[in-house]
């Protein structure tokens, strides 16, 4: 199959786009290298099922011309990271919804089969755990702008969901939880790559707030196996899925265990969130995900452990090229 990958310069865009070119299909990537990198296609960027095209998601008839091709879209290209929501929330709430309509619209008159990344914030303050797809959602007040990237992402959600119900258009909804591994880069507040970046410094570890917070981190290659199942799995279509392990760990604990597999002698020291970002902020105590329906659909849940996630960061840290 001929597949578009938005973003695929980024995180888990370049994971994903090296599993479907490995999985044996052709593959165009569309970035506008804002928090992508090239360097990430590196080991695709010779490969002649591989074709990459630098533009914004907000060009219209760039994406129009891209998605016309393809037979999937996996739509992964947003502002994501909460300090760069926090510090620029205008622009993000125009990339992530005005990017998504571009995609959907240009996906409508060939009914291409769009996956459509939203993200765990949606749930937003909710008390009720596990999160499972259905729950109702819990959103903080619009003065607290750090709930501006859940609501654009709820709102990709509605109008993915709505292109289904009006239009047949075929969608299926990601909700990532926390995903991580190697090439995620600390540079917008990811906290793992913080970590240990810091530890193999011997500089301190700087957790935000209590550190009481918890969260549950799933690997990139479980998450890039999930979305290729999720691709073949005929039942998928019109649905959401929650996209992510259930091993939970507060951040204070895991910053505990980066410096103790990273043999480190970093201190933890706690900062007050009003240091670190703009008037606005407000943090999710917990996110817990329900994989079970991912689990019904494809057979698969990921299973790589914290652990593994945390020794592979190091792994490319100190290797040649990152050092």
């Amino acid at each position: 199959m001929h597949i578009l990958v938005t973003g695929g310069a980024g995180f888990i865009g370049s994971h994903l786009t090296e599993r479907l070119i490995r999985d044996g299909h052709t593959v165009t990537v569309f970035d506008d290298l804002s928090t992508g990198r090239l360097a990430n296609l590196t080991s695709v960027a010779d490969h002649p099922n591989f074709t990459f095209t630098e533009g914004s998601i907000l060009d219209r008839q760039m994406v129009t011309d891209l998605v016309r091709p393809a037979d999937v879209v996996f739509h992964l290209a947003a502002a994501v990271g909460v300090k760069l929501i926090m510090d620029e929330p205008s622009r993000s709430i125009l990339t992530n919804v005005a990017g998504t309509e571009n995609v959907l619209d240009a996906a409508l008159p060939n009914k291409t089969y769009t996956f459509v990344a939203s993200t765990s914030e949606v749930y937003g303050k909710s008390a009720k755990f596990p999160f499972q797809e259905d729950d109702d959602l819990t959103i903080g007040a619009t003065r607290n702008l750090r709930w501006s990237y859940a609501c654009a992402k709820t709102l990709d959600e509605f109008l993915a969901l709505a292109h289904a119900r009006e239009s047949g258009l075929p969608v299926t909804v990601l909700r990532f939880f926390n995903t991580t591994g190697p090439r995620q880069t600390g540079r917008y507040g990811m906290v793992l790559p913080n970590f240990v970046k810091a530890a193999l410094e011997g500089a301190p570890l700087m957790v935000h707030g209590s550190g009481e917070q918890s969260r549950c981190f799933g690997h990139v290659a479980d998450v890039v196996k999930a979305l290729g199942l999720l691709m073949n799995a005929p039942q998928a279509k019109g649905e959401v899925f929650n996209i992510g392990s259930s091993e939970e760990i507060t951040i204070r604990a895991l910053a505990e265990k980066v410096i103790e597999l990273t043999g480190s002698s970093s201190d933890i020291r706690y900062v007050p969130y009003d240091a670190v970002y703009p008037e606005g902020f407000e943090d999710m105590q917990r996110r817990l995900p329900d994989v079970s329906k991912l689990e019904r659909a494809t057979g698969f849940r990921p299973m790589l452990t914290l652990q593994q996630i945390i020794e592979d960061i190091i792994t490319e840290m100190q290797s040649p090229v990152c050092a």
